[in-house]
């Protein structure tokens, strides 16, 4: 009999190129990823991983017996899950994630309220980027993720994975009061060339869709500083350091010496929960996408 657990290792390694990547996606040591291998080689009687440099890389029998792992640990999860349907019981565990901003705007209340419909539910929570919020649920690390993206930049979503909308969330330029644009009832990002920007952090999502819509405005960005929380660049402009864009989920209260502005292009990004097909019929999943949508309806 084919061990599950060993099977999980090795599509965690399949998945991730590498020991130390899936001892990371599996929460345990690179010393217990290797001891899993060995004992899985010996039950196929089988090489699964030869040596490739420092590292290793699957033999032909290793990536036969992880495309099998992937099929059979996606059946597990849908038998899981179709017990917990049949239950039909809101329980065990929901480990969930968020971008920065919707983990402040959104989670305090959708899990308040998962809490006291569903006490027997025990929510994990945390902060991700989208990006790794996404690969946190393919990687089945997580159960759900609340991800991001912009009106005219689109994220791509793996196969296998099931989306919800919550909301559309509409985003103004953040100046400080003295600026020379503070006045005014709209502006357009092209008037931002002489500007210094306050963005997130390099190779993120939102700071390449920033970079992206300035240039096509064609403006040139000047990057001042760099935070990923929306209330560290807030406070960033209010020192006169800046500006920067300011989505309105997460976004209150301003602090004192800023004035946000609309912009003409009508700036918003969508945001939305991902969760894996197969896990489709939990009862779980489904409580907390409907506390994460009522909690997005709060917002304004």
């Amino acid at each position: 009999m084919l061990n599950l657990e060993r099977l999980r290792t090795l599509d965690a390694l399949a998945r991730h190129g590498s020991v130390s990547g899936a001892a990371e996606a599996l929460h345990v040591t690179t010393s217990a990823v290797s001891q899993q291998m060995g004992k899985l080689e010996r039950e196929v009687d089988q090489q699964l991983l030869a040596r490739n440099g420092r590292g290793v890389r699957l033999t032909d029998a290793g990536r036969l017996l992880a495309e099998h792992a992937s099929r059979i640990l996606s059946q597990v999860e849908l038998a899981q899950s179709d017990l917990e349907a049949h239950r039909g019981q809101v329980v065990g565990e929901l480990r969930v994630a968020a971008f920065p901003t919707a983990a402040r705007g959104l989670f305090p209340a959708a899990l308040a309220a998962l809490r006291a419909r569903h006490p027997a539910l025990r929510v994990r929570s945390g902060e991700l980027e989208p990006e790794n919020g996404v690969a946190g649920v393919v990687r089945g690390d997580l159960d759900l993720a609340v991800v991001l993206d912009w009106y005219n930049k689109p994220m791509p979503l793996p196969d296998g994975l099931v989306k919800a909308p919550l909301l559309d969330d509409p985003a103004e330029v953040a100046l400080p009061a003295g600026h020379r644009l503070a006045g005014r009832d709209e502006v357009d990002l092209g008037e931002f060339a002489d500007d210094e920007w306050i963005t997130w952090g390099e190779g993120e999502f939102c700071h390449e869709w920033l970079m992206f819509t300035l240039r096509s405005r064609g403006v040139e960005p000047i990057i001042g500083h760099r935070a990923a929380e929306t209330h560290t660049q807030l406070n960033l402009v209010a020192a006169g350091l800046g500006v920067c864009i300011a989505p309105l989920l997460g976004r209150h209260p301003v602090p004192e010496g800023i004035v946000t502005v609309p912009l003409k292009q009508r700036v918003r990004r969508h945001v939305y929960v991902v969760w894996r097909a197969d896990a489709d019929r939990r009862p779980s999943i489904r409580a907390a996408v409907q506390a994460l949508r009522n909690a997005a309806e709060t917002v304004s």
